[in-house]
Order: structure tokens, then sequence, then C-alpha cells
């Protein structure tokens, strides 16, 4: 199951010819639009992904908060947390969370790598978090074994029911004649773990904003995402258009929760 997984998530990788020529990084993203999705889940504190995570959170109790970024999965539960952790690769993102932290008085640790390579240097929490972070884990078994280890009470992962990059595969196969794989999907999240012994229970909801406000930031984003330069904006829009790719559907998201054993 683990090599499966690991072999359909390198089947969303980019063919290194494709790569070279791209002006900009395809997978860069911008800690501003991570931020203000956090401003907006503390503006309006809703979905399955939180309840989970306060129905099995003590008053005053702790959070892990793995691939945390800005903060939308924990900070939203400020009024009840006695600490968060949180654990994600950039610094940025980072200090965006902390500088959030900071104005709720939520005292927060904070571990700056990438899961589960920092986890013996993390500690234990009520509740571990994972949120629309499994698709960039190829050690999938790996790191959902560590997070349940770290948590006592719960864990409770968010993530997209396909590769959050799907919605693209038309452009791709379009603009380079690359057909995208189908998986991995949630349900392979579940059996996997399922596989480690965990009661998965789960969630579904369309996902609470559309992708794109407009036609002019989806091509921003499929010209960074295809490798594309900013001039070719006009023929992805006119492309999308032809393939009845607009508006974009929204995502189905899945909330994954299993208690700690």
């Amino acid at each position: 199951m683990d090599e499966q997984w690991r072999a359909d998530l390198a089947g969303w990788g980019i063919p290194e010819e494709i790569a070279a020529k791209a002006p900009v990084d395809p997978w860069g993203y911008s800690p501003a639009r991570f931020a203000e999705r956090t401003d907006r889940a503390l503006a309006d504190p809703e979905g399955p992904t939180l309840t989970r995570v306060a129905e099995a959170l003590p008053r005053g109790g702790s959070v892990l908060d793995v691939g945390a970024g800005s903060g939308a999965a924990s900070l939203p539960l400020a009024a009840n947390l006695g600490e968060l952790i949180a654990v994600d690769p950039s610094a940025a993102m980072l200090a965006e969370l902390t500088s959030r932290a900071a104005r709720l008085g939520v005292p927060t640790r904070i571990v700056n790598g990438r899961w589960p390579d920092v986890a013996a240097e993390t500690p234990v929490a009520d509740v571990a978090v994972a949120a629309h972070v499994v698709y960039n884990v190829p050690d999938l078994s790996g790191f959902l074994t560590e997070l349940s280890a770290h948590a006592r009470r719960r864990v409770v992962l968010e993530l997209t029911e396909r590769h959050p990059m799907s919605w693209l595969n038309p452009l791709w196969q379009h603009f380079h004649g690359i057909t995208r794989p189908a998986r991995p999907t949630v349900h392979d999240v579940i059996a996997t773990a399922e596989a480690l012994g965990h009661e998965v229970r789960h969630e579904r909801r369309l996902a609470p904003l559309t992708r794109f406000a407009d036609l002019d930031e989806l091509a921003e984003s499929a010209c960074r995402r295809l490798c594309l330069g900013r001039d070719r904006a006009d023929e992805v829009i006119a492309t999308v258009i032809e393939l009845d790719m607009w508006p974009v559907p929204r995502d189905q998201w899945f909330t994954l929760w299993w208690e700690s054993m």
C-alpha cells in the first residue's frame, strides 16, 4: 500500500524538461494568500474539521498542528487553547501564524521543519491536526504513525477528495500532452490509516469558497503551475472557456478522524 501511494504521488511530478523552462517555481505558494484564508477562518470559524478538533480538546488543552501554515486549522480554537504546537517547513508561514497567535493570546511553540522528520523534537498534544498536507507526503504510513503517537486523544485530517491539482488536468493535456493520474485519493488515505489499526470516521463537504475569484486569477495560477510564462495568460483563459472549465467546480473536502489508541 505504501509503495502504491508513493508511486501514485510521484505521478504528479513535473517532467524535468518542462520544469527546466518554468519562469517561476511551479510549486511556489503565497504566504499572504494562506494568511487570508486564516483570517477568514478566524472571522467565521466553521466546518467539521474545527468541530472534530474542538470536541476532543479539553479547555486549556493543546493542539499539534502539522503543516500548520498560518494557522487556519487551529487558531480559530483560540478560546480553548492552552498551547498550540505549530510544525511547518516554511519560516514565512510560521511568522504569519506567530503574529496572529500573539494577537489572540495563544501560547505557541514553533517547530520549523518537515513532518515526520521533526517528530522527535515535537511534544505530544491532546489533539493532532493536519489540514491539506498529506498529498505532499511520500511516506504516508510514517507520517500518520508519528501523528498518532503525538496525540493523546484524537487525530484529525482535512484534505480534498482528489489531488488538489486535479483541476488542471485538462490543461496539462492541452498544453503539454500529459495525462495526469487519477490517484491517490482520500480513499487511499483512509485505507492506509485503517491498515495501521485506526477506526477512521469521515465527513464530506463542499469547499467553503470557490477556488478563484475570476479568470485572471485562474490564469495566473495556471501559468505558474503549468510552467508557462505570464504572456500566455490570454491563451490559458481561451482554453479554459473552450474546454468548459469555468467556473471551476468547488472541491470536495473530507475531514477524517480517529481516536488515539
